[in-house]
């Protein structure tokens, strides 16, 4: 199965770098429906005529993204340029606790499709 997934320019640069290697999302009804071998077509915005593929290698459940963020560094979560606390804000300007505590959330481990 094929996924859609939008990314700002800075992670969708982060990913094609190999820096990005687990994205990180809210795992709601729409997250539930990805399986492992699944392919995501990610689409930069804001325009979403760029995009890539990525296989679907690995499912990491938790419930916050303080819990997931205690098992990884961020050079995978994103980029060292970043912290994990600035990560964090930017996540929970989409997902917030609430959303989290009601959901938990997924790290989805990816390889690039060529």
């Amino acid at each position: 199965m094929t996924h859609e997934m939008k990314l700002k320019p800075k992670y969708y640069n982060f990913i094609l770098n190999g820096t990005k290697r687990i994205e990180i999302r809210l795992y709601d009804k729409k997250r539930q429906n990805i399986k492992l071998g699944d392919t995501i077509k990610f689409l930069k915005e804001p325009e979403l005529s760029e995009f890539f593929k990525a296989k679907v290698i690995g499912l990491l459940k938790y419930n916050s993204f303080e819990d997931m963020f205690k098992d990884f560094d961020i050079s995978i979560l994103a980029d060292k340029s970043m912290t994990k606390e600035e990560l964090i804000k930017v996540l929970e300007q989409f997902y917030t606790k609430d959303k989290q505590e009601q959901y938990g959330v997924l790290g989805i481990r990816i390889d690039l499709i060529n």
